[in-house]
């Protein structure tokens, strides 16, 4: 299964699992959000975080603190699952580059 993550959106945050998507408004705490967002979507489409093989993440452009957030959160769960984030190898040291600007 692959966890489609974007926080590219100053109000909003999109979850995906394959080609579902799951949008949660986050004006506020977006950086305290995300993380519970994916675990609630795992819980309510009966997965665990064992069962995601690889994760694609936004990468921009987009909100600087939202892009870094969604970054943070995809390469740290890639790493601790062993699972490549945008098809790269987290804990090989690769990582996927942030578009800051169009």
């Amino acid at each position: 299964m692959k966890l489609y993550i974007d926080t590219s959106d100053r109000e909003k945050i999109i979850v995906g699992l394959d080609g579902r998507r799951f949008t949660s408004t986050a004006k506020e705490d977006k950086s305290q959000k995300l993380l519970p967002l994916i675990v609630d979507v795992l819980q309510k489409e009966g997965k665990d975080f064992k069962d995601i093989k690889e994760i694609k993440v936004d990468v921009g452009p987009g909100s600087y603190t939202g892009l870094r957030v969604g970054v943070s959160v995809a390469n740290a769960l890639g790493w601790i699952l062993g699972i490549p984030v945008n098809g790269k190898n987290v804990a090989k040291g690769e990582i996927s580059e942030i578009k800051y600007g169009d």
